[in-house]
C-alpha cells in the first residue's frame, strides 16, 4: 500500500475509531447515569458479582484470534473459516460449563435467584464469539467506520432496552438485558456488514499457526483483568469500602477518557503498522507519526480532564461523590501515558514480538502491585502517587525495547512527545489559575473547556505543530465532502 493511500486509510480510521470509542462512552454514561437513578446498589451487585465470571469467559471465548488474524501476513478464506469454527466450539464449552457453576456461584453469594441470572447473563460472552471472524475481517481492513457504527447502534439499542426493562420494574434483570442485546445487536449487525461467510472447512494447522500470538494475547488480558480487580480488593482491605467507593468512582471517569483515546489508536494502530513492517524506516516513520498524534490527543485530553475534575463529579453524581475528584486528578496524569503504552503493544505484536508486549504488561502490574503493598501505610494519595509514576516511568521500559527491535531512540521518542507534555501541561496550569475565582460551578466547567481548548489551538497553531495543520486539513476536507 502507498505512503498517502496509507495516511488516508489511518486518517480516516483514526477518525471514525475516536467517533466510535468516544460515542460509546458518552451513550454509556448516559445510560449508566439513568439506570443509576432507577436502580438500586443491590441491583448493580448481582450484576457486578457475575461479570467477573463473564468477562474471564469471555477472554478465552474470543481466545485472543482478532489480533491474531490482523497480525499475520496473509490471512486465507480458511484460516477465517477455522477461527469461526473453533470460536463456535470453545465459546458453546465455556457456556455449557459456566451453565452449571451457575448453581454453586449462586449459593456461593447466597443468592438463589442469581442461578437463572447467571445463565442468561453468560449467553453474552457465546454470543461475542460466534462474531469473532467477521469481526477480525472488519479490523484487518481498517473498516472502522462500519465497525463504529455497530458499536454506536449497538450500544443505543441495548441502553434503550436496558431502561425499558429497568422502568418496568425488572430490577437487575434490566442490567442483564441490556448487556445480552449488545452483544446480539453487535454480532448481527457484524455478520450483515460483511460479505464474508464461513465455509464447512477446518484446518487445526490455521489454527496450530495462529495460536502462539493469541495465548499471549489471552495472557495479557487475564493478567490485566486481575489486577485491575485485584487492586480494589486491596484498596478496601487497606482502607475500607468508603474509600475504594470513591475510587470506583474517580477511576471511572479516567478510565471513560483514556479508553476512548486508547480504543482510537487501536483501531488503526496494529493494522496499519503490520503493513509496514518490512520496511524499517517506514516502520518507524509510520510509528512515530502515530505517536506524536497520540501524544496531540493525550496529553490535553487528560490533563484537561484533570482541572475539570471538581465540576464534572458534582454536576454529574453530586456532591456528595467530591472526595472522588482528588482521586480522578491523580490518576488523570497517568492516564495520558497509557494510550502511548497501547500504542507500543500495537507495535510489539506487529513486528511479531507478542512476548514483549505480554511479560512488560505482567512485569507492569507486579511492579504496581508491590508499590501498592509498600506504600500504603502513607495514605491513599501516596500509593495513588506511585502508581502514577510508575504509569510514566513504564514508557521508558517500552522504549528500551522498541529501540532494540524497532530502532526507536531515547531522543527520538522525547522529541515527539515531550513538546504535546509541557505545552498540555502550561496551558491547563494557566486555564486552572484564571477560572480560579469563579465560583459557579457551571461557569467554572465551561470556561475551563473553552480557554483550555482555545489555548491549546492557539500553542499549536503557533507552534506550527504538522500534526495539529494535518488534523484541521483533513476535518475541513471531511467537511467539504
Amino acid at each position: 500500500m502507498g505512503e498517502d493511500n496509507l495516511k488516508q486509510k489511518a486518517a480516516s480510521g483514526l477518525l471514525w475509531g475516536g467517533i466510535g470509542s468516544g460515542g460509546m462512552q458518552l451513550l454509556n454514561l448516559l445510560f449508566g447515569i439513568v439506570l443509576s437513578r432507577i436502580l438500586t446498589p443491590a441491583d448493580y451487585g448481582m450484576i457486578g458479582a457475575l461479570t467477573v465470571f463473564s468477562a474471564v469467559a469471555g477472554i478465552f471465548s474470543e481466545s485472543g484470534f482478532t489480533l491474531a488474524i490482523v497480525n499475520k501476513k496473509t490471512v486465507s478464506d480458511e484460516d477465517y473459516s477455522s477461527v469461526f469454527w473453533f470460536n463456535l466450539v470453545i465459546g458453546g464449552a465455556l457456556y455449557t460449563a459456566m451453565f452449571f457453576l451457575a448453581i454453586p456461584i449462586a449459593r456461593f453469594y447466597g443468592q438463589p435467584e442469581m442461578v437463572s441470572l447467571a445463565r442468561f447473563l453468560f449467553l453474552s460472552f457465546f454470543i461475542g464469539a460466534t462474531a469473532t471472524a467477521p469481526s477480525a475481517y472488519l479490523f484487518r481492513n481498517l473498516q472502522n467506520k462500519r465497525r463504529s457504527t455497530i458499536w454506536l447502534i449497538s450500544v443505543a439499542i441495548s441502553g434503550i432496552t436496558g431502561v425499558c426493562c429497568a422502568l418496568g420494574g425488572m430490577e437487575y434483570w434490566g442490567i442483564a438485558i441490556q448487556t445480552v442485546t449488545y452483544s446480539t445487536c453487535v454480532a448481527t449487525l457484524t455478520w450483515c456488514s460483511v460479505k464474508w461467510r464461513p465455509k464447512f472447512s477446518f484446518s487445526m494447522e490455521a489454527i496450530r499457526e495462529l495460536l502462539p500470538f493469541s495465548v499471549k494475547q489471552i495472557a495479557v488480558s487475564i493478567f490485566t483483568h486481575f489486577n485491575n480487580n485485584f487492586f480494589a480488593v486491596l484498596l478496601g482491605r487497606f482502607y475500607g469500602m468508603t474509600t475504594t467507593g470513591y475510587y470506583t468512582q474517580g477511576n471511572k471517569w479516567t478510565t471513560m477518557g483514556y479508553s476512548t483515546l486508547s480504543g482510537m489508536i487501536n483501531s488503526v494502530g496494529q493494522p496499519v503498522i503490520r503493513q509496514t513492517v518490512d520496511e524499517p524506516q517506514r516502520l518507524l516513520r509510520v510509528f512515530r507519526k502515530l505517536m506524536r498524534f497520540t501524544a496531540f490527543l493525550s496529553f490535553p485530553a487528560m490533563f484537561g480532564l484533570a482541572i475539570i475534575a471538581n465540576e464534572l463529579i458534582v454536576i454529574s453524581v453530586t456532591d456528595k461523590w467530591l472526595a472522588a475528584a482528588s482521586i480522578m486528578q491523580i490518576l488523570c496524569i497517568g492516564g495520558a501515558f497509557l494510550p502511548l503504552a497501547t500504542l507500543f503493544g500495537n507495535l510489539f505484536n506487529s513486528i511479531g514480538r507478542p512476548s514483549i508486549y505480554m511479560w512488560n504488561t505482567i512485569a507492569l502490574g507486579c511492579t504496581q502491585l508491590i508499590a501498592m503493598v509498600i506504600s500504603y501505610r502513607y495514605g491513599l494519595d501516596i500509593m495513588l502517587i506511585c502508581y502514577t509514576a510508575i504509569n510514566i516511568i513504564w514508557i521508558f521500559v517500552w522504549q528500551r525495547f522498541a529501540a532494540r527491535h524497532a530502532g526507536l531512540r531515547l531522543i527520538d521518542m522525547l522529541s515527539d512527545i515531550l513538546p504535546y507534555v509541557v505545552a498540555a501541561g502550561s496551558v491547563m496550569t494557566i486555564t486552572w489559575f484564571v477560572t480560579a475565582g469563579v465560583s459557579n460551578i457551571y461557569w467554572a466547567l465551561a470556561l475551563k473547556i473553552v480557554i483550555a481548548a482555545g489555548l491549546y489551538c492557539v500553542v499549536m497553531w503557533g507552534s506550527g505543530s504538522v500534526i495539529f495543520r494535518e488534523a484541521i486539513q483533513f476535518i475541513a476536507k471531511r467537511l467539504r465532502r
